[in-house]
């Protein structure tokens, strides 16, 4: 089985977030796999059992109008543009693609879609890491300056403290002064 020749940034760059889902919309699936989308979308329909809610779902009128004024879906119908809305596949969904589309050519891409799933995956879990190691390092410069602040204020009111001229004190003669 030949490896498909697609680059992994092309993949990555089709991966969308829908419905807090990472998906791939058919047109783009359909691409990568080399047929046309009305042929992925009528597998698909014809195998409609293995490809519940969360494995795929119709893109609603407001989700298509966001994703048409970003330039990532063709016009509206009537003007060159589908004549219906785009259906997304999420991770799984894609995997249950290769069961559909059950040639060397759709295995393989499935096999690279999966890995870029996965190095997107990576991905967010290393900025995780990340936003969670600079929360703490904010977290210890806030308490240091907190700190060193008090500090700093406790020696500003020390030098204004000395900078107060003391108060004129009554002057006692030098000798020695008897009473009374």
């Amino acid at each position: 089985m030949s490896r498909a020749t697609i680059p992994a940034e092309r993949i990555e760059r089709s991966i969308l977030v829908l419905r807090r889902h990472k998906v791939l919309l058919d047109a783009d699936l359909a691409a990568l796999y080399g047929v046309e989308t009305r042929v992925l979308v009528q597998a698909v329909k014809r195998n409609l059992g293995r490809f519940p809610d969360d494995f795929m779902f119709q893109l609603d009128a407001d989700e298509r109008e966001a994703l048409r004024s970003q330039s990532v879906i063709s016009n509206t119908p009537g003007r060159g543009g589908r004549r219906y809305a785009p259906y997304a596949f999420t991770e799984q969904g894609v995997a249950m693609l290769s069961s559909v589309l059950n040639s060397p050519r759709a295995i393989a891409v499935n096999i690279e879609i999966m890995r870029a799933f996965v190095r997107l995956r990576e991905m967010i879990a290393s900025n995780k890491e990340l936003a969670r190691r600079l929360d703490e390092l904010e977290a210890r410069i806030e308490r240091k300056l907190c700190t060193q602040d008090q500090a700093i204020a406790g020696i500003l009111d020390a030098i204004r403290a000395l900078m107060h001229s003391p108060e004129p004190t009554k002057k006692r003669r030098i000798g020695f002064v008897q009473e009374g």
